[in-house]
């Protein structure tokens, strides 16, 4: 088949004789059925980037994909990367536009330019189409259409009030892994009322973070069992699940892979082209490693602490603060861990709760463990001395530090230092590095467990920012630094506690890697 004629738009409410065949072809397309298929495989046209322009047809992975966009009323695609996701979903949108009346169509996008490169495949697809094919147009911009059947295709980047005020007939979420956490939550947040109430939506991505707004859909929609626990079609949380990775692309083989693999690290290439959830950003742990750290739920709670594992007696124990104001800003974090195995116990977080009281809720979580264990004498702890932490250890002293079972663990005053030693940890750049790489080759040689799914969740968004490691922008990392001062307390107690050696034997010799950026 030969391109039409290269018109722009068809002006609205025209009156046209068209031939059995032209109306034939467009009943064809009406179909509710196999409408956007048959519309697709014979008047949409795309702008291939070597090729040229081309009559559109779909590869088998491709059609799987229309059916999910089109057979259910929610679906999400997990996809990799030029598998011609936008362009599919691109005709699907048109279709839909022109052959359902009085809908409107949202585009959103993680980036507003992002949107307009969808809008544009939608403008060049019709464009292209044969009068009798395409519905008139009323309105056309840059980054919207308006149809003279009363159908609209809006294209927006996505913030937090994205689609808000507007009745969506039809959500298309771009690239939805890419919008920052903070505002996918809350996006999805403001959108999921409309949603409920008939809207349609189809989201598609390559995998970014294993804990942001795209994968906990993905997730939910990955559960396929009623409540009975017979197996559905879709999701528990109504989404119908599609994926696709390179080696379904008819075009590409062994050599294609090797190639690909060969411009690229492995994490980019099994996270662009085989579709798992490894970060773009440099974790402080490896992001292979990150993907198989699971959480558990807790065993029991005390109040807001969460008890992963019972106190046992023999077993030596470690207990950080990492305090904060307590006035709703960053939140305050006690880490609890058994010296022994590197094992975490406990942990506690909370982001108003005056200095005070996360003295006070210290004390009580040392206090279980002394009256599970009857051992003060095997019970550390401490607290991050930095700026807030003066103010801890003032309260500490209030408190009365002769009521804490066990022993507060301060650290050793170097050689040659003239200068008052500080009670609790000090931070500094060089410190937490350090203590960086002994966590990273902690976990990565499996010889820390942790439990805690906030605590991994936190580890997944911990990147190299400038010369160390930071909470990546939005994300907290509270019980990272409660673990980081865990780990000090651990090394502590092996330089300067011998009879302890034996006991703490997992972290003895352990090697630490070097990380490239750290000069000492």
């Amino acid at each position: 088949m030969t391109a039409p004629d290269n018109v722009l738009v068809k002006k609205p409410h025209q009156k046209i004789p068209y031939t059995g065949v032209q109306i034939d072809g467009f009943i064809k397309c009406v179909d509710p059925k196999t409408g956007p298929i048959y519309f697709m495989s014979h008047f949409f046209w795309i702008q291939h980037p070597t090729k040229g322009k081309l009559q559109y047809q779909p590869y088998a992975y491709q059609l799987n994909l229309l059916d999910s966009y089109h057979n259910y009323v929610h679906s999400i695609s997990l996809m990799g990367r030029q598998l011609g996701k936008t362009t599919t979903a691109s005709g699907y949108l048109l279709w839909f536009a022109m052959f359902n009346p009085d809908s409107t169509i949202l585009i959103a996008a993680h980036k507003y330019s992002g949107a307009l490169e969808i809008m544009q495949r939608i403008r060049y697809a019709y464009e292209l189409c044969p009068d009798h094919i395409r519905a008139g147009c009323t309105g056309y911009n840059k980054g919207s259409i308006e149809f003279d059947n009363g159908s609209r295709i809006l294209s927006q980047a996505t913030t937090e009030s994205t689609g808000r005020g507007l009745s969506i007939t039809l959500l298309y979420l771009d690239e939805f892994s890419f919008v920052p956490p903070n505002i996918a939550a809350e996006f999805w947040t403001s959108i999921s009322p409309t949603l409920s109430t008939g809207g349609k939506s189809m989201i598609t991505s390559t995998p970014n973070n294993d804990e942001d707004q795209f994968a906990i859909i993905w997730k939910g929609a990955n559960k396929c069992e009623d409540e009975y626990g017979n197996e559905t079609n879709i999701g528990i949380n109504g989404y119908k699940a599609f994926e696709a990775i390179w080696s379904e692309h008819p075009d590409r083989d062994e050599a294609w892979e090797k190639k690909e693999r060969a411009k690229m690290s492995e994490d980019q290439f099994l996270r662009e082209h085989c579709c798992q959830f490894v970060s773009f950003e440099e974790t402080l742990i490896n992001a292979m490693k990150l993907v198989n750290l699971i959480g558990i739920e807790p065993l029991f709670k005390h109040g807001q602490v969460r008890w992963y594992q019972q106190p046992k007696p023999g077993m030596i124990y470690c207990i950080a603060l990492d305090p904060s104001l307590g006035t709703g800003g960053d939140p305050a974090a006690i880490q609890v861990f058994e010296a022994n195995t590197t094992t975490q116990i406990a942990e506690w977080r909370h982001n108003k709760t005056p200095i005070p009281v996360q003295i006070r809720t210290m004390h009580e979580i040392i206090s279980y463990i002394n009256k599970k264990t009857n051992d003060p004498t095997n019970i550390y702890y401490s607290i991050e001395n930095n700026t807030l932490g003066e103010a801890a250890l003032i309260s500490l002293e209030e408190y009365g530090e002769d009521s804490f079972p066990g022993m507060f663990l301060s650290e050793a005053k170097k050689k040659g230092s003239v200068r008052r030693a500080r009670k609790g940890f000090t931070t500094t750049n060089k410190s937490k590095l350090e203590a960086c790489a002994k966590l990273k080759t902690l976990v990565e040689l499996d010889k820390m467990k942790i439990y805690s799914k906030s605590l991994i969740s936190e580890l997944k968004t911990f990147v190299a920012l400038g010369a160390g490691y930071e909470a990546k922008q939005g994300e907290t990392d509270d019980l990272v630094s409660a673990t980081l001062l865990i780990v000090r307390m651990l090394t502590q107690l092996q330089n300067y506690h011998v009879e302890l050696s034996d006991q703490i034997r997992d972290h003895a010799g352990v090697e630490v890697a070097p990380m490239p950026f750290i000069v000492f």
